[in-house]
């Protein structure tokens, strides 16, 4: 493949190429928090694991099942949440990833989403495990659908119970049947979240 072909930054091929903080010996790391998200049947899992100390990520490690985007992202993820406060690093969003990765292709920005939601899981599961439930965060929703009030969690949940279309999803949701003008979020969405719970 030529460097023309190549549709990714230097930073993206960089950390795809070698990746940081790679999770080597599952067995034996013993981390202090742990998230999976993604399906692997589809081929996008990630799983990220913490050890905290003070409130501070001290350490964070991963593994994915997923393409050059996925990989990149994690990797970045990994070095800059390290140091930062658990509050921090529950915010931090695929935008920030992706600007710091120079960018990425526009139909691979999705798999970038993988990576915070593991994050967000390891910190949660890292208050549960230290007694700390109170502190556990609530997935912000998002409407997508005004007319229908038809926010991110209804396609999520439409997508597990198997909605892979934009005319399934709206057949189970009524998303974009009064104004129409949401349909290319929802698309978009609806892409998004079958990589994260669909079955291929």
């Amino acid at each position: 493949m030529s460097s023309s072909n190549w549709l990714y930054t230097d930073i993206v091929k960089e950390h795809f190429i070698n990746p940081r903080n790679v999770l080597e010996n599952e067995e034996t790391y013993k981390e202090d928090g742990k998230g999976i998200v993604g399906n692997i049947k589809c081929g996008d899992q990630m799983m990220i694991v913490i050890k905290v100390k003070d409130d501070i990520i001290v350490d964070c490690k991963w593994k994915t099942y997923g393409c050059a985007s996925a990989i990149a992202s994690t990797s970045m993820l990994s070095e800059v949440v390290k140091g930062m406060t658990l509050e921090q690093a529950y915010h931090i969003s695929p935008k920030d990833i992706t600007e710091r990765l120079g960018g990425l292709p526009e139909h691979k920005i999705h798999c970038s989403v993988l990576g915070d939601k593991a994050l967000r899981a390891a910190i949660n599961n890292y208050y549960k495990r230290t007694g700390q439930e109170h502190r556990i965060g609530k997935e912000e929703v998002r409407i997508i659908c005004q007319c229908m009030n038809v926010t991110d969690k209804d396609i999520d949940e439409a997508v597990k119970n198997g909605a892979r279309t934009f005319d399934e999803l709206q057949f189970r949701t009524k998303i974009s049947t009064v104004c129409g003008q949401c349909r290319g979020d929802a698309e978009e969405y609806l892409h998004q979240s079958i990589h994260l719970y669909g079955d291929g």
